[in-house]
């Protein structure tokens, strides 16, 4: 605690020191219930305790980094997203080019060979029995067929002396295929695939 100094002893220095003056820091404030007996006192200002200033969170500079971080992962994710959907439309171009070129060279081969009668020649499967998950190929080979149905699966068939699906069956499945010439008459077979 700051000591306490009366104002008479201050007024006794200043007489006693004659020309010279004595000064009060404005730091002290004249506190008059301070000494009752010996008058007013000069005393030390206590600070103040009151509650802090609020931050402003533009001066937090944790939340500039975060942004910041923020910015540069969504940009990496942006890029890995557009490269992997690029990927996947390019292979997906690649397979429609490579079918179509079998398709091509199929209806070519078929137009070379000739023949008159509809016909299944082959329809097999590569494995008769097949674990869960696991695929399998089917295969076929047909003789003057204008259009070709191979059911139950997604992918594209069509007239060929020897074109393989791969399918992947979940239970025992029964695929049918069926072909149909210029005229209109049709040719079926069926083929069964077990699942363990």
């Amino acid at each position: 605690m700051a000591p306490f100094v009366s104002l008479n002893s201050l007024n006794e220095r200043r007489t006693n020191l004659g020309a010279q003056c004595v000064s009060i820091p404005r730091a002290f404030r004249i506190d008059a219930h301070a000494g009752s007996n010996k008058g007013p006192m000069l005393t030390e200002p206590q600070p103040t305790q009151g509650p802090p200033a609020p931050k402003s969170p533009l001066k937090n500079p944790i939340m500039y980094s975060s942004l910041a971080l923020l910015a540069v992962l969504l940009y990496v994710l942006w890029i890995f997203f557009s490269r992997w959907q690029e990927n996947r439309q390019f292979q997906r171009h690649a397979s429609e080019e490579r079918s179509q070129k079998q398709l091509d060279a199929d209806r070519q081969t078929i137009d070379q060979l000739g023949g008159k009668e509809l016909a299944i020649q082959s329809f097999y499967a590569s494995a008769g029995e097949v674990h869960r998950g696991e695929t399998v190929q089917l295969c076929y080979g047909v003789a003057n067929a204008k259009t070709v149905k191979l059911e139950p699966q997604d992918n594209p068939v069509w007239p060929s002396y020897n074109r393989c699906v791969e399918v992947a069956p979940k239970k025992d499945t029964t695929y049918t295929l069926t072909i149909q010439d210029a005229d209109g008459h049709t040719q079926t077979q069926t083929l069964d695939i077990k699942v363990k």
